[in-house]
């Protein structure tokens, strides 16, 4: 056995080893039970403190441990914002995807998933290691896996952004037409958008929703429209936000605004449908010239060459 060997197995037992005590140990009823924190602070942060910041210092020594882990778990998530940076993309991105707009947190779920990513690398250098494959560049895939990891957690968040602006886009000219039915039934226009978002099921009805509960607190309807155009970012949206509050301002009819802005979108949409079938020509033609074509020519060609080989014909 090489030294390369004998490390790997060292650190298999040891984590093994490792792992197997955690288990035991919370299989103590006394460490692994839930603390009192967290049985009763259900029914009294609500009462003492919403945020949540007052009510450990009322439950002794477990309401210490679990603040001590708070502000453990506050600290790791600032480390990892300092590390990695935030930016206003993040923030956007971040709304898009419909996840808290928290950059610190999704740092720290990035930073996450980099030590999950290098904890599979050095599994995978332990295991060539047993294998007997082992070579100088396996010390790399540790280091390769977390950034890897890392770039997949970023990546994902940025597919996540934009399907739910492409969904909220296809919403949103059905949203218009319901808006303006709303209106010409005789609502006005936050109980149509109160009707709106509690009939619907989508993402830009959740959004809707939350602009309804903006204004319920204290927010203007123009500047909740405001913020949810700033926030989302999608283009049909932004226009038609700016429309509304347009009419809003200046006292115009909405329902043949919402009407019109419907129309535009779902030509946009119709657009960007050709366009995206323009660009994707070629791809379009891969299925037919490598599946359907090789097909057709097999069916053609094999019988003939099988009489052939009888000698018949």
């Amino acid at each position: 056995m090489t030294w390369a060997t004998d490390a790997a197995v060292a650190v298999l037992l040891g984590g093994s080893l490792g792992a197997g005590v955690c288990l035991l140990l919370v299989l103590v009823p006394r460490i692994g039970a839930p603390s009192l924190s967290r049985r009763i602070a259900p029914y009294i942060r609500e009462a003492t403190d919403p945020a949540g910041t007052t009510a450990w210092n009322l439950l002794g020594r477990a309401g210490s441990a679990a603040l001590e882990w708070s502000v453990v778990f506050a600290r790791a998530t600032r480390g990892a914002a300092r590390v990695l940076g935030t930016s206003e993309g993040l923030m956007t991105r971040l709304a898009q995807a419909g996840r808290p707009a928290d950059p610190a947190l999704f740092r720290a779920r990035q930073l996450a998933w980099g030590v999950a990513g290098a904890a599979a690398g050095a599994l995978a250098v332990v295991v060539l290691a047993l294998a007997g494959a082992f070579t100088s560049p396996s010390l790399l895939l540790p280091l390769a896996g977390g950034v890897g990891a890392m770039v997949l957690c970023d990546a994902t968040l940025t597919a996540h952004a934009r399907a739910r602006s492409a969904r909220i886009a296809d919403e949103l000219p059905t949203v218009l037409e319901f808006l303006a039915l709303c209106l010409a039934a005789g609502e006005g226009i936050l109980d149509s958008l109160r009707r709106v978002g509690g009939a619907g099921s989508g993402e830009l009805t959740a959004e809707l929703r939350e602009v309804v509960l903006d204004v319920g607190t204290g927010v203007s309807l123009p500047d909740a429209l405001a913020a949810m155009s700033r926030r989302m970012r999608v283009p049909g949206l932004s226009r038609a936000v700016e429309h509304i509050v347009a009419a809003l301002d200046r006292g115009a009819p909405l329902a043949q605004a919402l009407q019109a802005q419907a129309s535009d979108a779902r030509e946009e949409a119709k657009r960007t449908l050709i366009e995206t079938a323009g660009r994707k020509e070629i791809l379009m033609l891969l299925p037919l010239v490598f599946g359907l074509l090789p097909l057709s020519v097999v069916f053609a060609v094999f019988p003939g060459v099988f009489m052939l080989r009888l000698g018949i014909g």
